[in-house]
């Protein structure tokens, strides 16, 4: 199983946002970060989702999937299938469209205090991108 801790840093709301995702898979670790746009928080919660399976989509194809996330809004929608904010739909809809080329894939909502890695990577890039 590949665990995925993801996380998203946003100046603004909406505002530049970055992603961390921090992968565990037994003695490998990966370490990511990615501009993500212009975007709200959740949007970038989201899309930082996304890029994190996107990466385990080209890594780890066909694997069982672990997300981690302190964004509950991912999880929920995720969980439910269903998104009714029209805003997050795009994000969704990828989200799922990834999924499926994996054997399984599960979310589970986190603290933050557990998701230190993904946060800590997140932060970092979008003050150096600030800093530029």
């Amino acid at each position: 199983m590949i665990e995925i801790y993801t996380d998203a840093a946003t100046k603004g709301n909406p505002g530049v946002s970055y992603s961390g995702v921090y992968i565990k898979n037994n003695q490998d670790k990966v370490y990511r970060t990615s501009y993500l746009g212009t975007l709200s928080n959740h949007e970038a919660e989201f899309a930082s989702a996304c890029f994190a399976l996107g990466i385990c989509k080209d890594l780890y194809p066909g694997e069982i999937i672990s997300l981690r996330t302190d964004s509950k809004i991912v999880v929920e929608t995720f969980e439910t299938g269903r998104c009714k904010n029209k805003d997050f739909q795009p994000y969704h809809e990828q989200l799922l469209r990834l999924a499926e080329q994996f054997s399984f894939v599960f979310m589970k909502w986190i603290p933050e205090k557990e998701n230190n890695t993904a946060d800590r990577l997140a932060k970092e890039a979008l003050q150096t991108h600030l800093y530029e």
